[in-house]
């Protein structure tokens, strides 16, 4: 066997990283996965995805390799938010990100004994995602606004539920996965009944949206009955334009569930249309 000398970092063709500083002076490494072909006249429908230092690389390649072949799915973009580390998780910025503001007596103690990071920037996120990341990501490819997926896991799931239900038009498919329900006395619950209520109280045109709701059978106990729980809620409640789906994956755990996820949470945001 010979040996070449010549070495290099692997990378994904199609896919780059940027540094985004946000207008409040955050700063976040963008990853962004363009398809080789042209944009359809519409363009691209488009998945944003958090946690991206955690799994960019499966969701991208995964894009990659469902969208050629005879069965193929169409090309989508992938655009991956994640931080200013080479570690799959950011624990700090996450937890303010994330969340809404959770005072420690709506908190559980931590395994560690340790203090609960920052909380309560959701809001702020989302602001950043739909009046910086979006505009910005449209200047450089052609986007179907109608076409747009929001993913996220654990914490990223919370997000993405809380978004769904105070900001239900910023994106048309929403997919969260192994979401952290038990955040903030589980408040995701009531705000899914307003949500609803508010929904179905509306005189204006239903808004088409599809919720994909997904979790590992061997996850902790709780976990799984408030996922299943806000499945059946929502589901339940015959909200107008909202298509809700639950999707338990067996044997897997809150960190290996996200590849089976992935590959779920693509061909349903690719069949939206």
């Amino acid at each position: 066997m010979k040996q070449t000398e010549k070495r290099s970092a692997f990378a994904i063709p199609g896919a780059e990283q940027w540094t985004v500083i946000s207008n409040r002076g955050a700063s976040y490494r963008i990853m962004v996965y363009k398809p080789e072909v042209p944009a359809p006249e519409t363009g691209f429908p488009v998945i944003y995805m958090l946690d991206a230092n955690s799994a960019f690389g499966s969701m991208a390649e995964t894009v990659r390799l469902q969208t050629r072949g005879p069965h193929m799915l169409e090309p989508a973009v992938v655009v991956g938010i994640g931080y200013d580390t080479d570690q799959p998780f950011e624990t700090n910025r996450r937890f303010y990100d994330y969340t809404v503001y959770a005072d420690k007596t709506e908190l559980p103690n931590r395994k560690d004994g340790s203090e609960w990071p920052t909380t309560g920037g959701a809001d702020v996120f989302l602001t950043f995602i739909e009046e910086e990341l979006k505009p910005l990501i449209e200047q450089e490819i052609s986007i179907d606004r109608n076409r747009q997926t929001l993913f996220g896991h654990s914490l990223g799931g919370l997000f993405t539920l809380y978004t769904m239900f105070t900001k239900r038009q910023a994106f048309q498919v929403y997919a969260a996965g192994s979401p952290s329900i038990w955040w903030k006395n589980q408040f995701l619950f009531p705000l899914a009944e307003r949500f609803a209520k508010e929904a179905k109280e509306s005189t204006a045109e239903p808004m088409q949206t599809s919720l994909l709701i997904g979790i590992g059978s061997e996850e902790k106990a709780e976990m799984v009955v408030d996922a299943k729980e806000m499945y059946e809620r929502l589901s339940s409640s015959n909200i107008p334009g909202l298509q809700v789906q639950y999707r338990c994956f067996d044997d897997e755990g809150h960190l290996s569930v996200l590849l089976p996820y992935i590959g779920l949470v693509i061909r349903s945001a690719l069949a939206w249309k």
